[in-house]
């Protein structure tokens, strides 16, 4: 299978911030925001793969060494790259970086689901 990858890229702001967020007390790109990114890279490949509206993925797992700060108003672009699919399962290397070098890396894993009937499981959980 050839590699297939995906890249988003964002600016850093306020939002992403540790100290917004709660994950720290600094003003530097925060851990979870970093995570989101590269969900999101990762996402985008699997719906592209997928090819049909029915379907779409959720994560399962991700795992991420977070090796390096990144400032208000940095660029970061994260990548998902496919490793494997097996039968509903894709997996992914998953790494972000901003123009200074890698700032972080792990894998990811998400798993195929019908949208709808997930929507509504999920809808009806607490339902008594």
């Amino acid at each position: 299978m050839s590699q297939k990858s995906f890249s988003v890229r964002q600016r850093i702001d306020e939002e992403n911030l540790a100290v917004t967020m709660g994950s720290g007390s600094l003003m530097v790109l925060a851990t979870p925001a970093v995570v989101a990114m590269m969900e999101n890279a990762a996402a985008n490949l699997a719906d592209e793969i997928l090819d049909n509206e029915e379907l779409t993925t959720v994560g399962t797992m991700i795992s991420i060494q977070h090796t390096s700060p990144t400032p208000l108003g940095a660029d970061v672009t994260a990548t998902a790259v496919l490793t494997k699919i097996d039968g509903r399962m894709f997996y992914f290397d998953v790494f972000a970086e901003d123009k200074s070098g890698e700032i972080a890396r792990g894998t990811h894993t998400r798993v195929s689901v019908k949208a709808e009937k997930f929507q509504a499981k999920a809808d009806g959980k607490f339902d008594e």
